[in-house]
């Protein structure tokens, strides 16, 4: 259960997303009242946290919110129940939120079904191809379900019922379970408690002591003159509840003889501060480990690819004559193995029987590493030990010792590089701009490699085959600064030519046009690009969304006779 000051620090961070949009876009409405722009915040908050990367900008295009958009844009539509919707597809999701913001804390307080009843307006015109009644963003987007639904490709449809409220509503609720089958929709509360362990608080540093026998823990050392060791231990799950819980007291308590004890201990999330993968709230991935867990525990072991500890320090000690092994953890995080850990955890709390009658009878295995300031095999051992659940590119390379500078250099220029989800920055700094790894990444596949058609139909070999010749071989860190500006200067100019619709491929294209003629004005950039779109004609499919006609190769060469017909050759070749 959360408390009043995990709502209270809530409240802050989504004050904080809250600034980040106004130095994003301009806002139409004058907001004064901080509970208006908690509530605006609190939907950027949870969108870019499921988004899968989306850049604040794109997560606005995603929000259907009537109230958002009259304060934002000066009109909504009716939302028809669903605030947002998000569409992924690489992973072929479609994501549905609907989102209930409450002022105060109520520890009594919890959510609702009639907000899922609400969604189903919203659900039943997309399943009966009937938007008729729709208007504007929601009627757009319930067009592009509509569109990805008829498609030859498997879809996966969540609702995602959001609160900050205390308690979260049950998904075995009846009506819910009518919703389920009614839409072949699968359903996801998030309450306060689930927020409050998503907030990204780097923790103060988490220790633990274990003691093992001397046959179940094996030493490596990479050659004769390392002072360095990396361990691999055989570990019942029962003590990696014990080790990760938030009583430190417990953790380092390594002769518990009653595991009762241990049925009531919760997960400290500030072990996963460090995971490569962000929250994933469901997958086969957590129901298989459940169901080994119940039905074979004495295979886990078989079954799972263990967990990966990085700590500042390893200490071991002989006792028993040598018999047993003690082992200190000092500072340690979990690297990889976040959803394995995480299903652990939901297990025993869910039966407190469970870690006496399986949870003590199963074993994982455990990779032990200590890490040093600056390690770049750490990130390479994130990248190389994950295998469970797919992992986007991007997250893996979020750990790169190229990003953690990138980062660090736009810091002390006031930009926050968000490497993951829910970084907003030192919360007792301004900062002037915000911006994404994976958007950086799309904006330096359009002006480095100088390929804009790319740049949004491409994004998932930004950070695989494109990677080393974007961030690495021909990337100049002293150019970030003045591309994170331009971006936001191609945003911003855009805005006030009200006249013009804005999508985030043209700015792929302004920006490409603005780093091979640096001097010609973004208005006549603008002009251009918006002229080319109006004229291109394509002989296979004359009836090309302008989204479609921006990722045709022809088109993008058309940009370039275009450009060079009324500049000449361009300075930046």
């Amino acid at each position: 259960m959360a408390s009043a000051n995990d709502f209270k620090i809530l409240n802050l961070k989504c004050l904080k997303y809250f600034e980040i949009l106004e130095k994003t876009l301009p806002i139409k409405a004058i907001i004064k009242n901080d509970i208006q722009k908690m509530r605006i915040g609190f939907y950027l908050f949870i969108l870019e946290s499921f988004g899968n990367g989306k850049d604040i900008r794109d997560l606005i295009d995603c929000i259907n919110d009537t109230d958002f958009n009259d304060l934002v844009f000066g009109h909504g539509d009716d939302d028809f129940g669903v605030d947002a919707v998000i569409i992924d597809d690489e992973k072929k999701e479609i994501k549905l939120f609907n989102f209930k913001y409450r002022e105060k804390f109520n520890i009594n307080s919890s959510q609702g079904a009639n907000e899922a009843i609400i969604s189903s307006k919203f659900t039943n015109a997309i399943l009966n191809e009937d938007v008729s009644l729709l208007r504007g963003k929601t009627k757009s987007s319930a067009n592009s379900v509509i569109k990805c639904l008829r498609s030859n490709d498997v879809w996966r449809m969540t609702l995602h019922l959001v609160s900050n409220e205390n308690n979260e509503l049950s998904i075995n609720n009846a009506h819910i379970e009518l919703l389920k089958q009614t839409y072949d929709l699968e359903v996801i509360a998030i309450a306060l408690p689930y927020i409050s362990n998503m907030l990204s608080i780097r923790p103060s540093p988490i220790d633990a002591t274990l003691l093992l026998d001397s046959g179940a823990l094996m030493s490596y050392v990479e050659h004769d003159l390392s002072s360095s060791k990396s361990y691999i231990a055989r570990l019942r799950s029962s003590e990696v509840v014990r080790i990760t819980c938030n009583d430190k007291q417990t953790r380092d308590n390594y002769s518990i003889e009653d595991l009762s004890i241990l049925s009531g201990k919760e997960l400290d999330y500030g072990v996963l501060f460090d995971n490569v993968r962000g929250f994933v709230l469901r997958s086969k991935y957590n129901e298989n480990i459940e169901k080994t867990l119940k039905e074979n525990p004495t295979k886990l072991f078989m079954y799972n690819n263990g967990i990966t500890i990085v700590a500042k320090g390893i200490d071991t000690e002989g006792v028993n004559g040598n018999k047993k092994q003690k082992v200190t953890l000092k500072d340690f995080q979990i690297l990889n193995g976040g959803q394995t850990l995480r299903t652990i955890h939901n297990f025993n709390s869910s039966d407190s029987k469970h870690i006496t009658d399986y949870l003590c009878n199963s074993e994982i295995l455990v990779r032990m590493f200590v890490s040093k300031a600056n390690d770049d095999a750490i990130n390479k051992i994130a990248e190389y030990t994950n295998s469970q659940n797919s992992i986007s590119p991007s997250d893996l390379k979020s750990l790169s010792s190229e990003q953690i500078d990138i980062e660090k250099y736009l810091e002390e220029n006031d930009i926050i590089y968000s490497r993951k989800s829910g970084d907003i920055g030192n919360d007792k700094k301004t900062y002037t701009y915000k911006i994404t790894m994976e958007k950086f990444g799309q904006i330096l596949l359009a002006v480095k490699k100088g390929e804009p058609d790319k740049s949004s139909n491409h994004k998932q070999h930004i950070f695989g085959k494109y990677y080393d010749e974007l961030f690495i071989k021909n990337f100049d860190i002293s150019d970030s600064v003045r591309i994170v500006k331009n971006y936001y200067e191609v945003i911003n100019t855009y805005s006030s030519l009200s006249e013009i619709e804005y999508m985030e491929q043209k700015a792929y294209y302004i920006l490409y046009m603005k780093e091979k003629y640096p001097e010609t004005p973004l208005t006549e950039h603008i002009k251009t690009l918006e002229g080319a779109i109006n004229t291109y004609k394509n002989s296979s499919d004359a009836s090309l969304s302008d989204a479609r006609k921006m990722i045709q190769v022809k088109f993008k060469d058309n940009i370039d006779s275009i450009l060079n017909d009324k500049y000449g050759s361009c300075v930046n070749s």
